[in-house]
């Protein structure tokens, strides 16, 4: 690790930014140096400036992914290296007006059954079943399960904390696979490039981001769907299917952890009962009186 990625780090350790963030953060600014091949702290402000345009001109990336590179780059050069440049704060995200992709029921199955490596398969179930991110999913621990309030602790983005139902049958999953790893700590601890699980006596930590979302890309393609599906419409497709079932959409603001119920109010558009009751108005649109 570089000296001046260890101190843009310990900077956001020590402002409470979540693990998740930090890596995405630190991600974003490698990837400024690899553009110049030159370390961030050499650059000056038009080559950033640039560097900006060309994220959101020729490579077009959404405003999600932008807001993540935006980001990062501010608090490397604002926090870190205190250079107040003004091109940091006129920039801003373009905004998103992209539905998520939602699997159904059937496919979310199909391919969570396509997941061979157990670790992985109980891993992509519970982020469905649970509602979680991708960060949430991997990080969970022992100590995170109340078995006897059927209860799932989430330590989720800015350091709020939420609870969430873990079903009966995830809840049988996870022991089931417990009793494979036997991992102190990690309810999914790495594994080796063979596939086979690490010992604990190794002190292993979680399933990474990149290994999880491979093996979901990897059962995507196997079922032959054609979705732009990742690890994250598990979650877009469990809000979605609570819908469809009737669940109150306050309570799955609160079960997704969402600060804002309008975040939450996307997935109205997105159900199959709001859409099947157009329908019959839709078809007689094209009736001759």
């Amino acid at each position: 690790m570089t000296p001046l990625r260890r101190q843009m780090t310990e900077g956001m350790q020590l402002r409470g930014y979540a693990p998740g963030t930090i890596e995405n953060y630190v991600q974003a600014v490698a990837q400024l140096a690899r553009h110049y091949h030159r370390s961030p702290e050499l650059l000056e402000e038009d080559e950033v400036r640039r560097y900006l345009l060309y994220l959101t001109v020729d490579k077009k990336i959404a405003g999600g992914t932008f807001s993540v590179a935006l980001g990062g780059i501010r608090f490397l050069y604002h926090k870190t290296l205190g250079r107040d440049w003004k091109s940091l704060h006129v920039a801003k995200p373009r905004p998103s007006k992209t539905l998520p992709v939602v699997l159904s029921r059937e496919e979310v199955w199909r391919i969570l059954d396509a997941v061979r490596i157990d670790v992985y398969r109980v891993c992509l179930t519970t982020i469905y079943s649970c509602g979680l991110r991708l960060m949430e999913g991997v990080h969970l621990q022992i100590p995170d399960i109340d078995s006897a309030r059927g209860i799932l602790r989430i330590h989720g983005k800015r350091q709020k904390d939420r609870e969430v139902p873990l079903p009966t049958a995830t809840l049988q999953l996870l022991r089931n696979l417990w009793r494979i790893h036997r991992s102190p700590l990690w309810l999914f601890p790495a594994l080796t490039r063979q596939g086979v699980q690490v010992s604990v006596a190794h002190n292993c930590g979680p399933v990474t981001h990149d290994s999880l979302q491979s093996a979901f890309r990897r059962a995507v393609k196997q079922c032959g769907l054609h979705k732009r599906a990742h690890v994250h419409t598990l979650r877009h497709s469990y809000a979605t299917h609570l819908l469809e079932d009737g669940v109150n959409l306050r309570l799955i603001q609160e079960y997704l952890g969402h600060s804002s119920l309008k975040t939450t109010a996307i997935y109205t558009h997105l159900t199959r009962e709001i859409r099947d009751a157009a329908k019959d108005p839709i078809n007689r649109l094209m009736q001759r009186s």
